[in-house]
């Protein structure tokens, strides 16, 4: 399903914090709908853990290679990290919210973030990822990532890793997949899961 050679192929840009982005990295286009039609149904903001939602088999599978040791290996030799035996959770988000999109930096509890956007199309302008050189200037970016199908950014947490977009309301589908220091796994599922149990409630 994925085009782990385009992935191993693309160039890490350290200008500002290591990061490298791929644009459709599924081997068929024919998988396109496929993953669109399996993909949780979520319509409220924020993240959910990946065993707090339903999805179809192709988004199983996608889970299975992304969080597998061909994935990890590859993260490894871009970021030089050492990645074998570190926890990885894999959250959804599925609708964007006016407030969400603001410029920061992720939690030191990670190691490395990868952005899969999911989104059969896009024609906005807004709701588009920057990597940022700053963090107070959304448009002072290193590069604007496509939120259509297959697109990919991944980057090392750093205390400079800035990125952003431009709030925008509606669908915007993507899967987060976070390598984490051993010992904020635990501290990172409970936060997640009574984030994602309160968004249930509401």
């Amino acid at each position: 399903m994925l085009n782990f050679e385009l992935i191993k192929d693309a160039e890490v840009n350290s200008d500002y914090f290591p990061f490298f982005a791929v644009e459709d990295i599924f081997l068929n286009k024919e998988d396109h709908l496929k993953i669109a039609s399996d993909f949780p149904n979520i319509k409220k903001g924020g993240s959910f853990p990946s065993d707090s939602v339903t999805y179809g088999d192709s988004i199983g599978y996608l889970l299975r290679s992304l969080e597998g040791d061909q994935m990890r290996i590859i993260l490894e030799e871009k970021f030089k990290v050492d990645l074998k035996d570190k926890p990885v959770v894999t959250t959804f988000r599925g609708y964007s919210r006016m407030k969400d999109g603001k410029i920061h930096s992720d939690s030191e509890t990670k190691i490395i973030t990868v952005l899969l956007y999911l989104n059969e199309k896009w024609d906005e302008a807004k709701g588009l990822l920057r990597m940022l050189k700053e963090k107070d200037n959304l448009d002072s970016y290193i590069k604007e990532i496509p939120a259509t199908m297959g697109s990919m950014i991944a980057f090392e947490v750093t205390n400079n890793c800035w990125h952003g977009f431009v709030p925008f309301e509606g669908r915007r589908c993507s899967i987060q997949l976070n390598y984490l220091y051993k010992e904020a796994l635990s501290q990172h599922k409970i936060r997640h899961k009574l984030s994602s149990f309160f968004k249930k409630l509401s």
